[in-house]
């Protein structure tokens, strides 16, 4: 239901900010099993006490996945390259399309309302990309806009988000839906070495879709709009890449295995902590905000030392961090999704006042740090 627009008297000031896109809806989903790493580590018979101390002090406590089928023996076969491809396809089509009729249900919209759809996700390739599976699977408009961002990592939901608030800028009055997918559990590889160990203590399923619409006439905060709208408008962005450590996160095709492998170096955490206070200063940079006026801190839930790096050098405390650090606790690294189910929270939580500005911040391949500027 695209809003009609009428001619209202505002301030420029008022105006400004409600030509701004606005985030009105949120809604994650993952497969239906979690495991703790100890059941990780039982159902894969690991022994090795590097490995298992790896898992056990990754401060993670569940994740959701989907497992490798069993062999007739009883032990978890191990697919191949085209198997976890189509593990991909079905399990991300599944997560994405709940996440989506969810968070379109909880702003007051229909589906059919839906103008733009951004579907981002590292952990598959598909072609004809997810956008256009999900359009067929929800049923939205066949006049729909896609855009699918794929290979870009944990960083690549800003980086989506960026362009669904460009196009809904752009289209004042209709909704623009960006759904994050990422199926880790399809980008596995079980070879017993300590590389492939630190991305499989660490990564697991989920979708999160958020819309958003700009309003440059304030019709969401009328009664009767139709619309619950209760997230924050999205001020800016700023993004920093770190050529030198191109190759610090990165997926190699494995000739042994028949598959890709993800490889993270292990000097991850002080490279993005490094960086972080540049790009958030020029993320704040002619806002006249300081550090200390950010309200709320959304950073990715890259790992234990990756969101120690970043709050020391942010000079952030521990509440800052607690949806991030919460998210790594009870679903581990989700990848580009991981920053929405931290937003998520922060909304459930209802501690946010009007007025009140926020900065999300993700890390991923590149090296990249992106980051977005919001306003309650």
């Amino acid at each position: 239901m695209a809003l009609t627009l009428s001619e209202k008297d505002v301030s420029p000031l008022a105006e400004q900010n409600r030509a701004l896109p606005r985030i009105v809806g949120i809604a994650t989903a993952n497969p239906p099993d979690s495991y703790a790493q100890s059941d990780i580590l039982d159902i894969f018979k690991i022994t090795d006490q590097r490995i298992r101390s790896l898992f056990m002090n990754s401060a993670i406590e569940r994740r959701f996945l989907t497992l490798p089928p069993e062999g007739p023996d009883g032990e978890r076969r191990m697919e191949t390259q085209g198997e976890l491809l189509r593990k991909h396809r079905a399990t991300a089509v599944e997560m994405g399309a709940r996440a989506v009729r969810e968070c379109v249900a909880n702003t007051g919209l229909d589906l059919s309302d839906i103008g733009y759809i951004c579907c981002v996700t590292t952990t598959g390739f598909l072609t004809p990309g997810l956008s256009a599976h999900l359009i067929k699977e929800l049923g939205l408009d066949v006049r729909t806009s896609r855009l699918d961002v794929v290979g870009m990592g944990c960083n690549a939901g800003l980086n989506g988000l960026t362009a669904v608030a460009g196009w809904a800028a752009a289209n004042p009055g209709r909704p623009a839906l960006m759904v994050c997918v990422e199926a880790c559990s399809a980008a596995y590889v079980f070879d017993g070495t300590m590389r492939t160990a630190v991305v499989n203590s660490l990564f697991g399923d989920g979708a999160a879709a958020v819309v958003l619409m700009a309003d440059p006439q304030g019709l969401l905060d009328l009664p009767g709009s139709g619309v619950r709208a209760e997230g924050p408008t999205v001020v800016k962005f700023s993004s920093r890449i770190i050529p030198e450590a191109v190759d610090a996160m990165r997926y190699d095709w494995d000739d042994d295995q028949g598959k890709f492998s993800f490889f993270l170096d292990r000097d991850v955490p002080y490279v993005v902590g490094a960086h972080a206070e540049r790009v958030v200063d020029r993320l704040l940079e002619d806002t006249g905000l300081r550090r200390s006026d950010v309200a709320h801190w959304i950073v990715h839930s890259g790992g234990k030392k990756v969101i120690d790096s970043v709050q020391i050098n942010l000079g952030l405390t521990r509440y800052d961090v607690r949806h991030t650090t919460g998210v790594l606790r009870d679903y581990g690294n989700l990848s580009s999704g991981s920053f929405l189910f931290s937003y998520e929270r922060l909304m459930a939580e209802g501690q946010v006042r009007p007025g009140d500005h926020g900065v999300f911040m993700t890390m991923g391949p590149g090296s990249t740090i992106e980051t977005a500027l919001v306003r309650y």
